[in-house]
């Protein structure tokens, strides 16, 4: 009998882990949920929508794998979770549609980024944040967040981006649709940047990267050349801890998961870092 398909959303905190890929040093992601699996009988290797760095977290993280025949979605879905470690959560398990890939599926990814831009961070925050007053380049300069969103701005569009990712990302051309800033409080600040896809490290070095340029540090002539013509900048790679994978999303007759869980996702925890905010 055929292997039985299976759709998982799974959220986590990453900064216990050592990005998503499986390594020789763990614990990474990948890991923790595969060892997890095998625990209730489920000796399968998973395919997520893309992967994660060391220390950056996901509110939802797609992912792919096939069950032996006679297991289920919601068999799984009932016996997994009490085998997961702490940071690391089920939002979702479904049978999907048998084209759906979690990979090769998605159509676009949304990822959210937090800056603490003035003030002090608060302790719930503290492991969610980049603080700008702790960063040398910009802690001796003021950065209004009129100025951040200004620059923000100018990244929307398709593009290469190639002087914001690492060689090891092929060169191609990117639509990021949207990049907006958004005010939580306290002087904390998110970044809400939605595309069709992201090279690695590109969120944070464009975040970084206007940061700088807001701060005074980077011409803006160097940040608009870089985005223009790709001309390589000595740019700022903002820290892991502020960025949230918050969605992946498929085209509606793929999609494993309803509009009402994407709304509400269960089993996600409450409280930073997975927290609403108005749409970019």
């Amino acid at each position: 009998m055929p292997r039985t398909p299976v759709a998982l959303w799974i959220w986590y905190l990453g900064g216990t882990f050592r990005g998503f890929q499986r390594q020789a040093q763990g614990p990474t992601v990948q890991e923790s949920l595969e060892n997890a699996l095998r625990e209730v009988g489920v000796p399968a290797a998973v395919m997520p929508s893309g992967r994660t760095d060391r220390g950056v977290h996901a509110r939802m993280q797609g992912v792919s794998l096939r069950l032996e025949a006679g297991d289920s979605a919601e068999a799984l879905a009932a016996r997994l979770p009490a085998h997961l470690p702490p940071d690391l959560g089920l939002c979702v398990a479904r049978k999907p549609h048998p084209s759906f890939h979690a990979q090769w599926s998605a159509e676009g990814k949304t990822y959210r980024y937090r800056v603490q831009l003035a003030g002090t961070v608060a302790p719930e925050w503290r492991p969610y944040v980049m603080e700008v007053a702790a960063e040398p380049r910009l802690a001796p300069h003021d950065i209004t967040p009129e100025r951040f969103s200004e620059l923000l701005r100018m990244a929307e569009g398709q593009r290469e981006f190639s002087a914001f990712h690492e060689n090891s990302s092929p060169r191609k051309l990117r639509t990021l649709e949207s990049a907006t800033l958004h005010a939580l409080g306290g002087g904390l600040f998110e970044v809400i940047l939605r595309g069709d896809a992201f090279a690695r490290y590109q969120v944070r070095y464009l975040v970084g990267s206007a940061l700088l340029t807001a701060a005074g540090q980077l011409p803006e002539e160097q940040w608009r050349a870089a985005l223009e013509q790709g001309e390589r900048i000595p740019g700022l790679k903002a820290e892991a801890s502020g960025l949230v994978l918050w969605e992946v999303r498929y085209p509606a007759k793929l999609d494993p998961f309803t509009p009402a869980e994407r709304a509400a996702p269960p089993g996600l925890p409450e409280g930073p870092p997975f927290l609403g905010a108005p749409e970019g």
